[in-house]
């Protein structure tokens, strides 16, 4: 039995040797993971342009994997080429900043790896820390952190999918960690509406043409039971089961084509 680990904030970041750590000893590990910060990449596929592979110490001195591409090429690479034995988990993370809501499934680098495993059949686990600095969220580096807690529930959650499996139905977990937590206690939440209200801002370059940044203002709360109020503001630690078939219910259509 093996678990992959990967992520979407490079190789080098704090939050995947965080994720290393918590779930050392349970099995044999193998990281592979961007070489740079791929944060917001969602689910995309390199295929016009050749990947590469680079062998990288970490820095406890272990072996891993750095991929020129995406989350989901790691991924990908890391099951089909790179791995000494196809893993039996794949945890991706631990992310610098939360992940919650409908709209992060199709934006977060760190989902789409889970979701490219669970793809392929594997168990996936997305992992992500709330954090109240804007500036480290899209850092692919060491940051100022503590992982202390995360870790502890990562570590619970994975003896119980090594143990147990994913029930029936469930593809990957999506876990959300809080910066604060007031309790130990893992909530099964459903995914809220949104994370952020979408925010442009507009400027001029220096010849007056307008360019453009897309941002976010923060969703502070949504319906109780939902990951976005329970870890915002219960600060209690989110399990949101998702499942890779969308398709909606086909009697919704009866009648309308």
């Amino acid at each position: 039995m093996a678990i992959l680990i990967t992520n979407d904030d490079g190789f080098n970041s704090s939050g995947i040797m965080a994720a290393k750590k918590a779930v050392e000893g349970l099995t044999k590990i193998q990281v592979v993971a961007p070489a740079t910060q791929q944060s917001g990449i969602g689910h995309a596929l390199t295929l016009f342009e050749p990947i590469r592979v680079t062998s990288v110490t970490l820095s406890d001195g272990d072996h891993a994997f750095s991929v020129s591409g995406t989350p989901t090429d790691a991924v990908i690479l890391g099951i089909y080429q790179l791995a000494e034995e196809k893993p039996e988990l794949v945890i991706s993370g631990i992310n610098i900043g939360e992940n919650l809501g409908k709209s992060e499934l199709s934006t977060s680098g760190t989902i789409g790896a889970a979701m490219e495993a669970a793809v392929h059949g594997i168990p996936a686990l997305s992992v992500s820390l709330q954090v109240t600095r804007g500036d480290i969220k899209f850092h692919d580096g060491h940051v100022d952190v503590d992982f202390a807690h995360a870790q502890r529930m990562v570590r619970r959650v994975t003896q119980q999918i090594l143990k147990k499996g994913l029930p029936d139905g469930v593809d990957f977990l999506n876990l959300n960690i809080p910066s604060h937590p007031h309790n130990d206690q893992i909530k099964i939440t459903n995914l809220g509406e949104r994370m952020y209200r979408v925010h442009i801002t507009e400027r001029l370059d220096p010849r007056g043409r307008p360019y453009y940044w897309i941002d976010g203002d923060p969703v502070e709360d949504d319906n109780e039971g939902t990951d976005v109020h329970s870890l915002k503001i219960e600060n209690t630690t989110t399990l949101t089961p998702v499942s890779l078939d969308c398709t909606a219910s086909l009697d919704l259509m009866k009648g309308w084509i």
